[in-house]
């Protein structure tokens, strides 16, 4: 398998400003395809600016828009990750991340878990997601994509590396906030992330890739700091703080193989009994009658086939769901596979500056 360069797009959108933000993603997946990166990711609303509020309406875009449709043709021969305000057909609105490949929208992941706390209040604005999908890529492995908060939640990188994911891509607008002078990096929330990234390719022995914003939107700053994670959990290459740019950075896809066949993990992990258990725990919070099958030794009663069968390979066979391009990803997307030490991510020459509303 040959190493695979990965481009991480640190940028700063301006705020409401969905052309000009489309813009500068033209012109950063140029730079990446001049980079020979064959796999581009860009932030959480990383098209439109984070703290948009009652301008969110205004800068949704549906699936079918042109718009994104001339995103996507600029993707051949590349794999993009993009965020945005998707607008449904019944015109609610999600954070969306969109996997886009050879000019076409593969997969969009929506925003399962929206904060509600500090100063996040996206639920008043926005709807949330309900599925948790990998899917093939034309890099040859599976990818799982989740949008910021959904991290925060251990199930989300464990169901996506079941389900497939041998990359997973957390797109995130992660504020800079509880300063603390113990940090290595000087900000509370970035050593936060930093230790959930590493944990959890160290836990799903996959790789993880995590794109933040820089910038600033309504008084609120965005501390960026991207990163790749190795399956072993150590920092494969990572893009500076604050600074706004393409950082790119190359990994050998194949150490995935080599991590798992020497740390099963993933091979031992019980989904059945998992399933069983939270099946128990929502009876019981919802007062309702014992469920017999989580009596320890009773059988899981899963309408799933413990082994794959013909035809259903684990992870991508195994959930139920349309197969075509362009699906969301409550009606996953399902294309044919295509085969597609530690460093210092290289900056891309061109680096115009941008600043945020």
């Amino acid at each position: 398998m040959q190493p695979l360069r990965i481009a991480l797009a640190q940028v700063a959108p301006r705020l409401g400003d969905l052309e000009a933000n489309l813009a500068r993603h033209h012109e950063l997946l140029g730079e990446a395809r001049a980079g020979q990166a064959g796999l581009v990711v860009f932030p959480e609303l990383g098209l439109t600016g984070y703290q948009l509020q009652d301008l969110a309406a205004e800068v949704a875009m549906r699936l079918d828009d042109p718009r994104l449709s001339r995103l996507a043709a600029a993707t051949v021969g590349l794999s993009a990750v993009v965020s945005f305000v998707e607008e449904s057909g019944d015109h609610r609105l999600f954070i969306a991340a969109a996997l886009l490949e050879d000019g076409e929208v593969r997969h969009v992941h929506r925003k399962v878990y929206l904060p509600t706390y500090g100063l996040f209040d996206e639920r008043r604005f926005f709807s949330p997601g309900d599925v948790l999908r990998a899917v093939p890529s034309r890099l040859g492995v599976g990818v799982g994509l989740a949008v910021c908060e959904d991290f925060w939640h251990v199930s989300t990188p464990q169901v996506l590396a079941l389900d497939g994911a041998q990359i997973l891509i957390n797109v995130s607008s992660s504020p800079g906030r509880d300063l603390a002078t113990s940090s290595e990096v000087g900000l509370g929330t970035a050593s936060s992330w930093r230790t959930l990234m590493r944990t959890y390719a160290q836990l799903t022995t996959s790789f993880v890739v995590f794109c933040n914003r820089v910038g600033v939107d309504e008084s609120i700053s965005f501390w960026g700091g991207s990163e790749v994670i190795g399956p072993g959990g150590g920092a494969v290459f990572s893009a500076p703080m604050f600074d706004e740019g393409l950082f790119i950075g190359e990994v050998d896809l194949a150490d995935v193989r080599r991590e798992r066949i020497a740390l099963p993990l993933l091979r031992d992990e019980r989904p059945e009994l998992v399933s069983r258990e939270w099946r128990r725990l929502i009876a019981e919070r919802a007062g309702l009658a014992p469920d017999t099958t989580a009596e320890e030794g009773a059988e899981d009663g899963l309408d799933v086939a413990a082994e794959p069968g013909p035809g259903r390979p684990i992870g991508f066979g195994g959930v139920a769901g349309s197969t075509g391009p362009g699906a969301t990803d409550s009606e996953p997307a399902r294309p044919e596979r295509a085969r597609p030490g530690p460093a210092r991510p290289e900056r891309a020459k061109a680096r115009p500056k941008m600043g945020a509303a």
